[in-house]
């Protein structure tokens, strides 16, 4: 079968396992939301201080909060039918507009987090294999056990009182200089100096898990009987590495990195809150505080499709490297 019609087969599959997922995504995340206690008018009476009993009843019954669970549910449903993610209580536009002005910033400090920790993963992890039992492979181990160890929000404080505070070289929050007027490339060497200490901040963690991940994956493949016979047949060092050995433990990694989307996305609440990054973590965060039901669904339901996409994607990955994935 040809790695064409291999990808096709995967892409197939993955959109049939997607639909219901999706669906039973969507209905979980609404119910397990309405069981949190309190709501976003509560939270708005507690805010004025002046609020009564009348007026709250009313607030209620504006937003469709009254209504028995399975009604709103089935509402929610219809409208999510339509591409309608709803009205922000607490901001009054809607929702989609909300998440269209924060996704893109959190989609870039994820791509480069990610992006960031796989690559150094690699590169730490095939050095690792490479001295196996050795000071290198030694001394690397137990520097990601100690990054593996250390919880984000306590990299990124550190990073900002050394990068920011001592060195003053980064700036330590907000997306961008403000009145600075720049456009061009002044605006984005602008905008990737603050974007430096949060992906970092969020990478050096993954970065631990993909160097270890590597390391094993590498030193599994390279006993494997093909292994030998590249060797044999006098193929280059890099050539046997590279082709033989890192592609096929390329498999473990990428699935592992399509796991990470989700747990990327819940990181970027704390790395967001810690750097005044305008994103969809802090968004989220903002929207559990002032219980803002109908944002806190818009984001869920996209970040599940975000992982949904990301692992579709990693599966024609998986039925590109090795032809024996999506051959039935």
């Amino acid at each position: 079968m040809s790695s064409f019609r291999r990808v096709l087969r995967t892409l197939r599959s993955s959109i049939l396992q997607a639909i219901p997922t999706a669906i039973i995504i969507v209905i979980l995340n609404f119910i397990l939301l309405q069981m949190a206690p309190g709501d976003v008018v509560d939270v708005l009476a507690a805010e004025s201080g002046a609020a009564t009993l009348e007026g709250m009843t009313e607030m209620r019954e504006r937003f469709g909060l009254n209504a028995p669970v399975v009604e709103q549910l089935i509402s929610y449903l219809g409208r999510l039918a339509h591409l309608d993610l709803g009205t922000s209580a607490r901001f009054g536009v809607p929702v989609s507009e909300l998440i269209a002005q924060r996704l893109p910033g959190t989609l870039l400090l994820m791509v480069l987090a990610l992006s960031t920790a796989v690559l150094i993963g690699i590169v730490l992890g095939a050095i690792m294999s490479a001295f196996a039992g050795r000071l290198p492979d030694r001394v690397l181990s137990v520097l990601s056990l100690l990054f593996y160890s250390i919880p984000n929000f306590w990299i990124g404080l550190m990073l900002i009182v050394l990068f920011s505070v001592k060195l003053g070289w980064l700036p330590s929050g907000g997306s961008g200089s403000i009145g600075m007027g720049l456009t061009g490339w002044d605006l984005i060497v602008d905008k990737a100096r603050y974007l430096v200490l949060p992906a970092a901040s969020l990478a050096l963690y993954y970065v631990a898990i993909y160097g270890r991940l590597t390391r094993a994956a590498m030193l599994e493949v390279r006993s494997q009987d093909y292994v030998r016979t590249a060797r044999a047949k006098g193929l280059p060092p890099i050539v046997v590495t590279v082709h033989h050995i890192l592609r096929n433990a390329l498999i473990p990694i990428t699935t592992m990195a399509g796991m990470h989307v989700g747990a990327m996305l819940g990181g970027a609440v704390v790395v967001e809150t810690v750097f005044s990054l305008p994103g969809l973590g802090r968004l989220a965060f903002e929207s559990v505080l002032g219980r803002d039901l109908q944002v806190l669904l818009g984001i869920l339901l996209l970040s599940s499709f975000l992982v949904i996409i990301m692992n579709a994607l990693i599966d024609l990955l998986h039925a590109f490297l090795d032809p024996k994935i999506g051959a039935h």
